[in-house]
């Protein structure tokens, strides 16, 4: 049923977005996710997930450890079947891409 498809795709991406929460970038000790660096999640039928994100700075000097730990973190969930993470920079991060909860931790509201 169509439905059940969608509670089930819903479901999944709350797993994903819980996952991706336990990454934290290393500069700033705020999540990926609340800091605003996930631009897409994408699952598909056949268990593969595809992300889309960004970096703070392009010349982020963790960059490729911070792909391998969200591939880590996402392919922990059980039922994926692999992650791909795309890096981009368009359109390019800036600090109104974080969430209020981390504006206000960060001293930002």
């Amino acid at each position: 049923m169509m439905t059940s498809a969608i509670a089930d795709r819903d479901a999944l991406v709350t797993e994903i977005v819980a996952a991706l929460r336990t990454v934290h970038d290393p500069e700033i000790p705020v999540n990926i996710y609340d800091l605003g660096l996930i631009y897409r999640i994408e699952p598909k039928d056949d268990g593969q997930v595809d992300i889309d994100m960004t970096l703070t700075a392009p010349g982020c000097p963790v960059a490729g450890e911070i792909l391998n730990w969200v591939e880590t973190a996402v392919r922990a969930i059980d039922g994926i079947a692999g992650v791909e993470v795309r890096l981009v920079f368009d359109p390019p991060w800036d600090s109104s891409r974080m969430s209020d909860d981390v504006k206000l931790e960060l001293g930002l509201l």
